[in-house]
């Protein structure tokens, strides 16, 4: 078994070895180190050996995460179908890494779904109305209460391609109509014949907004709650860093509603968030949401860890 402390050792490195690289190389230590007496440093030398030790144990950490990996979630997906969603800011390395990690699971991969730029930015939100309300599958019904474009778009997706034990998916070609009619408006791509029903949604996202991205946070964390709503379960990962300011999993986490809707993970670009990522879904797909990380308002590293100091969100 994977032991927690030594992953909560290794974050502790992460941090201290990020303080120190930061302090080390600033201007106030490179415009006084001429003047520093011999004790000095020698001190900024042992500092210096104190934060190689640390990343050392860093780097066999997640070294020992990546051998490990596979044994920890082999099958744990197994029997269930996942659809994968990505933002525009999504890396590719941990879109592919996160793919990798559900096949090694033993999962379904069942397609995926690109959010566009045009869609986040929310400049277009009678056109997004409008596709909505025209290409609602055929008995179905949206949610009267979600009336913001990414609960309506995140709704839609639910029920186009999600399915659960009490509602199943769209049919075929009411799924092939709406997916083409959002791709056709520009908020959504993806290749042709490749979106199957899923029973979970993996959302991934990238590193922190700016701060200036206005409402995109916003309506990425509402359309991924609402359609995780339609699935067995889902989670919203991110890149250290993500679960700060008007990022979606700092959104999620700042709601109670949001944050008991659906799991987030902030440390994706990380294995031992990889582990986490499917360790998540596999307890979503039980009823069971989570806040999985390091950041603000994480309430555990990963699944079953022992709960982490009260963070603010």
């Amino acid at each position: 078994m994977i032991s927690l402390r030594q992953h909560a050792i290794s974050l502790v490195a992460v941090f201290l070895a990020l303080a120190l690289g930061l302090f080390l190389g600033s201007g106030f230590v490179g415009d006084r180190v001429n003047s520093l007496t011999g004790t000095s440093r020698d001190r900024i030398g042992d500092l210096e050996q104190q934060r190689d030790g640390l990343n050392d144990q860093v780097n066999a950490a997640n070294s020992f995460d990546a051998a490990i990996a596979p044994r920890l979630i082999a099958d744990q997906l197994k029997g269930h179908a996942v659809l994968v969603v990505t933002t525009p800011n999504a890396a590719d390395s941990d879109v592919d890494a996160v793919k990798q990690s559900l096949s090694t699971a033993g999962a379904t991969f069942s397609g995926q779904l690109g959010l566009t730029d045009k869609l986040v930015r929310d400049d277009s939100a009678e056109q997004v109305r409008t596709i909505v309300d025209q290409t609602i599958p055929p008995g179905a019904t949206l949610r009267a209460e979600l009336t913001d474009s990414g609960s309506r778009v995140g709704d839609l997706l639910g029920t186009l391609v999600m399915h659960r034990s009490d509602q199943n998916a769209a049919a075929v070609a009411d799924r092939q109509t709406g997916l083409q009619t959002l791709r056709d408006g520009g908020f959504l791509t993806y290749v042709d014949n490749a979106i199957r029903p899923a029973d979970l949604v993996v959302f991934i996202s990238g590193d922190a907004l700016p701060e200036n991205s206005g409402a995109q946070g916003q309506l990425v964390a509402r359309l991924a709650a609402a359609m995780t709503a339609r699935a067995q379960g889902g989670e919203l990962v991110g890149r250290s860093g993500s679960a700060t300011g008007v990022s979606p999993i700092a959104v999620i986490r700042s709601d109670p509603a949001l944050r008991n809707a659906i799991t987030t993970t902030d440390n994706v670009d990380a294995q031992t968030g990889l582990i986490t990522t499917v360790l998540a879904l596999d307890e979503e797909s039980q009823g069971r949401s989570g806040s999985f990380g390091s950041g603000p308002g994480a309430t555990a590293i990963t699944v079953g860890a022992q709960p982490a100091q009260s963070q603010p969100a």
